[in-house]
């Protein structure tokens, strides 16, 4: 038991931050140009998340179902002997998505703003930590920006769904750790953007009272 104290997050870690990015550099010039059309599934997933409806959640479920296989399945497994459990993590948050029915939005602007900075300044991470835009993170295309934004469109539906929050909040707690670990200046990013996206949810629950 003492021997097993002695270890930290990093010794388990099986690669660095260079080796990372790296993978994701590469994997961005591998799925070019679907970069275009993530860009243009955010765009209609906001203006979806405003109007509320069936297509937002399909939408984000699509973006999760691909991540599971092109990120973590062909690529990320290569470095990572979990990420066949994150792969089927986000198959299954995908099938969820999918299948969930309507997402009803409730108006507030401080969660749009949120929604909007999210989608747009996750990939402009990449160049305020100093790395090429190469190694740019877009949501639909790699994990944590697609995380993040779904997660702040479930703190922006009108009912909780309980059951879609699992499986982002658990990738946010590895990713964070994983960062952290690695001394990446924007490990707190996706684990802030967690807590303001349940704080959103609580204060609602708090406000209108429970769900009937």
């Amino acid at each position: 038991m003492s021997a097993w104290a002695t270890y930290t997050l990093s010794d388990f870690l099986m690669f660095s931050a260079r080796t990372y990015y790296r993978l994701i550099e590469l994997y961005n010039l591998d799925v070019w140009p679907m970069h275009l059309l993530a860009a243009a599934m955010g765009i209609a997933l906001v203006i979806l998340a405003w109007r509320g409806g069936r297509i937002a959640p399909v939408v984000m479920g699509l973006c999760w179902i691909w991540v599971a296989w092109a990120f973590h399945a062909e690529r990320y497994a290569t470095i990572n002997t979990a990420a066949p459990y994150f792969a089927a993590g986000f198959a299954i948050q995908g099938v969820l998505l999918v299948f969930v029915g309507r997402l009803m939005a409730t108006y507030d602007r401080f969660a749009f703003g949120l929604l909007i900075g999210t989608l747009f300044g996750y990939p402009l991470l990449a160049l305020a930590s100093g790395r090429p835009w190469q190694q740019a993170e877009m949501f639909g295309i790699a994990p944590d920006p697609t995380v993040a934004v779904t997660l702040v469109v479930l703190g922006l539906s009108a009912r909780v769904h309980w059951a879609l929050w699992p499986v982002p909040l658990l990738w946010t707690a590895v990713s964070g750790a994983t960062l952290w670990t690695m001394d990446v200046a924007g490990a707190w990013v996706l684990p802030l953007i967690a807590v303001l996206a349940l704080m959103l949810t609580l204060r609602r629950r708090l406000r209108f009272g429970p769900e009937r």
